[in-house]
């Protein structure tokens, strides 16, 4: 079966809804435009405690998920440790699928 999350952040990113990369999620979680964010699995323990902090203190719902290679290819760049969608309705939709499969 066709991964349903990465197949909408491809989505997302084709439709400059989603930045991808540290310093782009960062950016966008700082700047209040991050509606969802998701850390990639084999990304340090240092990234995911840096982002679940800035979000948690922002109250944006962050999501650990993929890998650093799969949130990278589907958003057509190199490996990438982290993902901010900054649309509200492709933000909602990972979110109920994430919450379906308990993540």
């Amino acid at each position: 079966m066709q991964d349903r999350v990465l197949s909408l952040l491809g989505l997302a990113t084709r439709a400059r809804k989603c930045v991808s990369g540290e310093f782009s999620a960062e950016q966008a979680i700082k700047e209040g435009q991050a509606q969802l964010v998701i850390i990639a699995g084999d990304a340090s323990e240092n990234t995911k405690k840096h982002f679940y902090d800035m979000c948690n203190y922002r109250n944006i719902p962050v999501y650990t998920y993929s890998t650093r290679e799969g949130l990278g290819k589907c958003t057509g760049k190199a490996a990438r440790a982290s993902v901010a969608v900054t649309d509200q309705g492709f933000s909602e939709k990972i979110r109920s699928i994430l919450q379906e499969v308990n993540i």
